[in-house]
């Protein structure tokens, strides 16, 4: 059975109308061709829908059955398109990211105040995790993109750059370190190291191991999130190392923070995706504003290039 929607749309404005005259004129047709239209349904389904008289048109038995049927077929597509339109034109839509716990605390929160300033209509949901748990929640499904450090290459996951910067050593303001203009990885690690559990350190660990001589990383404690272990540095603890893009939350602690030298070491941040799930345009004007403000940032010294 092969039933067009025109031939429904033309069913539903005669029911409405009950004059091919008007019905017509509503959908902008001929008369001539809304009554081909009743009539090419009516063969179709094999039954007449319509009762023609000379003095009016109305519905016979079984169109009065088959219309409200069609009527809330046509509302329901009708609504389907307009949210597809809507979505298109960014007038609504859902964005999931996944994202480290500093980065959910520092970057995020202030990249979804102004994309809401532009898109108020687009609700954006923030999963704070740790970064083990990053790329699980795109491959799952649960997060649109994440944001997170490099990690072992996946088939099914595009790796866009998001940023490349060097690590900084974080430090009370009475501090030691706060006289030197020029702090090295030496100088910062003969203190008390707090560092991050897991292959944060790890990975870190490795970058150094070569270049360092006389010292080695081994952290007099590692926590779970950086923001314990800023609050560790504030008690007086001893020092931590982390990426720039934390600026906020250094100040926010009254810390101070130095380039760490001999050697640079850098991380890159990525934009993960599902490769088989092309992102929504409401996720994908988020990740090209996303790229916009870290390239506005004075700690992104690295600056990404566009795709």
């Amino acid at each position: 059975m092969n039933i067009t929607l025109r031939q429904l749309r033309a069913f539903v404005a005669l029911a409405h109308t009950s004059s091919f005259t008007e019905a017509a004129a509503s959908l902008h047709v001929t008369q001539s061709a809304l009554s081909g239209l009743i009539k090419e349904l009516e063969q179709t389904l094999g039954v007449q829908v319509v009762n023609r008289s000379t003095r009016k048109v109305g519905l016979s038995d079984a169109g009065r059955e088959f219309y409200p049927l069609v009527a809330r077929l046509l509302q329901d597509l009708d609504g389907a398109l307009d949210t597809i339109s809507d979505l298109k034109a960014l007038k609504r839509g859902l964005v999931r990211i996944a994202a480290p716990q500093l980065m959910a605390a520092s970057v995020l929160p202030e990249v979804m105040a102004g994309f809401k300033q532009q898109y108020p209509d687009i609700e954006i949901r923030l999963l704070d995790c740790m970064v083990e748990q990053v790329l699980p929640k795109v491959h799952s499904g649960e997060a649109d993109l994440a944001v997170g450090p490099e990690r072992e290459s996946s088939p099914d996951i595009d790796a866009q750059t998001l940023f490349e910067i060097p690590f900084v050593v974080v430090f009370r303001a009475d501090h030691p370190l706060n006289k030197k203009k020029r702090v090295t990885w030496d100088d910062a690690l003969r203190y008390p190291v707090i560092a991050l559990k897991g292959e944060f350190t790890h990975r870190l660990r490795a970058d150094l191991h070569e270049s360092l001589h006389d010292e080695a990383l081994n952290p007099a404690n590692e926590v779970g999130f950086m923001t314990t272990a800023f609050a560790m540095v504030s008690a007086g603890l001893g020092v931590t190392t982390c990426l720039p893009y934390a600026s906020s939350l250094i100040r926010l602690h009254q810390l101070q923070s130095r380039p760490l030298m001999d050697p640079v070491a850098r991380r890159k941040f990525f934009v993960f995706t599902r490769k088989d799930r092309p992102l929504s345009p409401a996720a994908q004007r988020f990740s090209d504003y996303l790229l916009d403000y870290v390239t506005r940032q004075d700690w992104c010294t690295v600056k990404p290039l566009r795709p």
